[in-house]
C-alpha cells in the first residue's frame, strides 16, 4: 500500500537526525486528484462482483470446479477494494486519521486482495489449461475436492504473506510537516530488515515471475490443442478467461515493475527530485492497477453469451415490462458451464 507521500521514516529513530524537507506538493496533488477514482471504482466493483455471486447462485452452482475458482477470485477482489475509500481519504488529506489498528488492518486487506487475486487468476488459468488441453483425463482430477484444496492453499499462502504487513505498516507522525502516515516504518535493522528483504524477493518471483510464466506456458499450450483440434467451442470457453488474465498482467505488471524499482532506488538512496519523478510514475500505474477491478466484472458479465442471457434474465424477472424489449433463453435444467466444456464465464 503506497501512502500518497513518502517519506524515509529511518530518520525518525531517536539517534538519527531529521531528513531536510521535500516539497512533495505537486505529485501529493497528483495523487489527491487521481485518488477521486477510487470511490467509482469501489462502487463499480462491488456492484459488478456481488452481480456476479447474484447470478452463479440463481442460476448456477457453486459446487462446480469452475464456479468454485470463479467465486474466490470475486472474493478476493471485493475483498481489495474494500480498502480503496480509505485510500482515498488518506492521499485526499494526506494524513492518516483512522489510527494505528486500522493502519493495519487496510495494509492487510489491500495486499490479501492482491495477492490472492493473482494467484486465483494464475489458478483459474492453469485449470482452464487442465480442461482443455488433458479434457478426458482431467476429469477425474479437477473434482471439487481439487477445487477447494487448491483454493485454501492460496488463501493461506496470501495471509502468510500478508503477515509481514502486520509488522511492517505502522502509523507516524512527521514532526516536519505536522502530519500522521500509515505506511512502512522504514526501519532496516534486525527481524525488521529480513521481513523486508524477504517480502521484496517474494512479490517478485511469486507473485509476478512465477503468475507470468504459468499464464503465458499455458496458454501456449491451450492455443496450440485449440489450433489443432479447431473445436470452436473450446475457443469460445477459453477466449474470455484469456482477455482477463492478459488485461489483468498489463494493468498490473508496469506498476509491479515500478514498485521494484523504486524498493531497490531508495536502498541506494535517493534524491529529491527521484523521489518526485518516481511518486508520479507510481501514480499514474497504480490507478491502472484500479481500474482494473472495476472493468474485470464488467467482462465477467457482459462478455460471456451465458452471462449475457444471466443478466437479460435478472432484468426480465424484475422489470417484467422488458420482456418485449430483452431477447432471453431458459436456461436448461442441467449446468450450463458444465456442459460446454465447463465454460468459466
Amino acid at each position: 500500500m503506497e501512502a500518497t507521500t513518502t517519506i524515509d521514516y529511518e530518520a525518525f529513530y531517536k539517534d538519527s537526525t531529521l531528513p531536510e524537507p521535500c516539497d512533495r506538493q505537486v505529485d501529493n496533488s497528483l495523487g489527491a486528484y487521481l485518488s477521486i477514482l477510487y470511490y467509482f471504482i469501489f462502487f463499480f466493483s462491488v456492484f459488478g462482483n456481488v452481480l456476479v455471486l447474484v447470478i452463479i447462485n440463481r442460476f448456477e452452482r457453486f459446487t462446480t470446479v469452475t464456479n468454485i475458482l470463479l467465486v474466490n477470485l470475486v472474493v478476493s477482489s471485493l475483498i481489495f477494494v474494500t480498502s480503496l475509500p480509505f485510500l482515498a481519504v488518506y492521499q485526499q488529506l494526506t494524513t492518516w486519521i483512522f489510527g494505528e489498528v486500522m493502519c493495519k488492518i487496510v495494509a492487510t486487506i489491500y495486499y490479501l486482495g492482491f495477492y490472492s487475486s493473482v494467484l486465483f487468476l494464475t489458478l483459474l488459468t492453469f485449470d482452464r489449461h487442465l480442461a482443455v488441453v488433458y479434457s478426458l483425463s482431467a476429469q477425474r482430477v479437477r473434482s471439487r475436492r481439487y477445487a477447494v484444496i487448491s483454493c485454501t492453499v492460496v488463501w493461506i499462502v496470501s495471509l502468510l504473506v500478508c503477515i509481514k504487513e502486520i509488522f511492517l505498516h505502522s502509523t507516524f507522525f512527521y514532526p516536519v510537516d505536522g502530519k500522521t502516515y500509515c505506511q512502512d516504518s522504514g526501519r532496516n535493522t534486525g527481524h525488521v530488515a529480513v521481513l523486508r528483504e524477504s517480502g521484496f524477493y517474494i512479490q517478485l518471483f511469486l507473485f509476478l515471475i512465477f503468475p507470468l510464466v504459468v499464464v503465458v506456458y499455458c496458454y501456449v499450450r491451450i492455443a496450440i490443442t485449440v489450433l489443432s483440434s479447431k473445436i470452436v467451442t473450446k475457443f469460445k470457453t477459453v477466449r474470455l478467461i484469456f482477455f482477463i488474465v492478459l488485461l489483468f498482467f498489463l494493468c498490473w505488471t508496469p506498476y509491479n515493475i515500478v514498485l521494484l524499482l523504486r524498493d531497490r532506488a531508495n536502498r541506494a538512496g535517493v534524491t529529491c527530485e527521484e523521489l518526485k519523478r518516481s511518486a508520479y510514475t507510481v501514480h499514474v500505474t497504480r490507478n491502472f492497477t484500479y481500474i482494473y477491478f472495476c472493468i474485470s466484472p464488467i467482462f465477467y458479465t457482459f462478455v460471456g453469451k451465458k452471462f449475457q442471457n444471466y443478466f437479460r434474465l435478472l432484468l426480465v424477472k424484475r422489470f417484467p415490462g422488458l420482456k418485449k424489449h430483452v431477447s432471453v433463453s431458459q436456461p436448461s435444467g442441467t449446468n450450463m458451464f458444465t456442459k460446454s466444456t465447463q465454460n468459466a464465464l
